[in-house]
């Protein structure tokens, strides 16, 4: 092979530390990689995924149709509304192909210059509705004012989340793409930040040596790291995109190798990684708009895993010292049951082992409660409470007496049905004797609602919290339903440091 040749296959910023092929027992330990997989239910079935197709069908349907109702409202020529166009990117799980049951699909939505968000909020549902078979849209909810303004929805029994963007273009034709950097010029940072996923996604993509090993390989990491609770942006540990590009860089390291190798190079690679050394898969580029800048608070960033779209990102930078140090230590676990597996004393099953925070996890915890006293207006205040828990986090990580801080990557919601406000007080202190009969415990990562993700994502400030009235029955007698939401930190104390009983 020649140097000529080695230099055309290298992925990445640096040369792959071996570019030799699979051995028989690394091909029989993936195999044995997916079938777990597969046993974990990680994989949806071909009729369903056949159903998000003719979901994404349909919601592409309506974009060409919604674009051609804005153009006829603005009194466009018959030319200008045939011509118009409209397309759909998926990005996320669905586009990276790791998807399984019950995720949603990321779409954004595009459309030419004089089609507005305005326009898609007040008009896109109706278009949708009008196209899809009876009652197939379920729990709509529109939420314009958040960072990234959003649509979610049930659709045909496909949870989707839109988000839109107009280019600023004339025609949005079926072969647009979105890689041409010279297409956010113009757009304001809302549009670049709807834009941004898709064209991420893409990039990771178009940056893996072989897709194949990849997704295989994330499906496992993604999976490993909800089980561990390591898995979530806002709380402060990676998100979906960040675990990506970490597996992403191992694959272009190892570009010939199978996922269940890019597994175990993964836990090597990463626990060795050298902080706060940014994770980069190709040089960041510069590009056509001015407002691109480096903000002092970068130089802070504890595990800088950079976007590799223009204009590039850190990814992580929720991530705090006690964040860091519990990725760290996961990432060390994962790594011995991964060496045991290769030396045939564990299973794949052992590395997906669910976490033990509340069993074995710590001695002393905080919890944080988050009440109102309606569900419109819950779903807005625990969302902004979630922003926050952080921030308490970095707050106890200046505290000298404690070693440790572990945020809970999810919140508990509850339903309480309260007689007096002295319950109310005791629900508000932490009490479940009044949670209401018939309901039960849900986290917030399985409700997945829109509100309080899109107030969890920038702290909520541009979004009303709806007023509430209080309840009296017919006799007079107070009635009150109390909404929580309660996150969990784990707190290791410094030895001669725990407080006397």
């Amino acid at each position: 092979m020649t140097m000529t040749t080695q230099r055309a296959q290298q992925w990445g910023l640096t040369p792959p530390l071996t570019v030799v092929l699979p051995t028989d027992q690394e091909l029989a330990a993936n195999d044995a990689l997916i079938e777990e997989l597969k046993k974990q239910n990680n994989f949806e079935s071909h009729e369903d995924t056949e159903r998000r197709k003719k979901v994404l069908q349909l919601i592409q349907s309506a974009t060409i149709e919604f674009v051609r109702q804005v153009c006829r409202r603005q009194k466009l020529s018959q030319h200008v509304i045939d011509n118009a166009g409209g397309k759909i990117f998926t990005f996320g799980s669905f586009r990276l192909g790791v998807f399984g049951p019950g995720s949603d699909i990321d779409t954004l939505v595009v459309g030419p210059r004089n089609v507005s968000r305005d326009d898609f909020f007040s008009l896109f549902p109706s278009v949708l509705e009008s196209l899809a078979p009876a009652n197939a849209i379920e729990e709509l909810t529109s939420v314009p004012d958040a960072h990234v303004p959003i649509i979610k929805m049930e659709l045909c029994g496909i949870s989707v989340d839109l988000i839109y963007t107009r280019l600023m273009l004339s025609e949005v034709p079926k072969s647009q793409t979105l890689n041409d950097m010279n297409l956010l010029i113009g757009l304001t940072e809302t549009d670049l930040r709807c834009l941004n996923g898709t064209r991420v996604t893409d990039e990771i993509l178009q940056l893996v040596p072989q897709q194949k090993p990849f997704r295989t390989a994330l499906r496992a990491i993604k999976l490993w790291a909800k089980r561990r609770a390591i898995y979530a942006n806002i709380i402060g540990f990676p998100g979906g995109v960040a675990w990506a590009m970490l597996v992403a860089r191992v694959c272009q390291l190892y570009p010939k190798a199978t996922g269940s190798v890019i597994v175990g190079k993964f836990f090597n690679i990463i626990g060795r990684w050298q902080w706060p050394t940014p994770i980069l898969l190709k040089a960041i580029e510069t590009g056509p708009r001015s407002d691109q800048r480096i903000y002092p608070s970068d130089k802070f960033h504890k595990m800088p895993i950079i976007t590799p779209a223009y204009p590039s990102m850190c990814s992580t930078h929720n991530i705090t010292e006690s964040t860091k140090e519990i990725i760290k230590r996961e990432v060390v676990r994962g790594g011995e049951i991964a060496d045991k597996i290769w030396h045939s004393k564990s299973e794949w099953k052992h590395l997906f082992t669910r976490h033990t925070f509340f069993t074995q996890g710590y001695k002393y915890y905080l919890s944080i409660i988050a009440a109102s006293r309606s569900k419109e207006a819950q779903q807005i205040w625990s969302g902004r409470v979630e922003s926050k828990v952080r921030f308490l986090v970095m707050a106890l990580d200046d505290n000298q007496s404690i070693i440790l801080a572990h945020p809970f990557n999810k919140g508990f919601d509850r339903v309480h049905e309260c007689k007096s406000e002295e319950e109310v007080d005791k629900v508000l202190k932490g009490s479940l004797e009044f949670q209401a009969k018939g309901t039960k415990t849900e986290t917030t990562d399985l409700k997945n609602d829109a509100k309080h993700g899109a107030a969890a994502q920038d702290g909520g400030d541009n979004i009303n919290i709806p007023s509430v009235t209080e309840e009296v029955d017919q006799n007079g007698v107070e009635h009150h339903i109390i909404f929580t939401t309660t996150y969990y930190v784990g707190i290791e104390i410094s030895p001669g440091m725990e407080p006397h009983r």
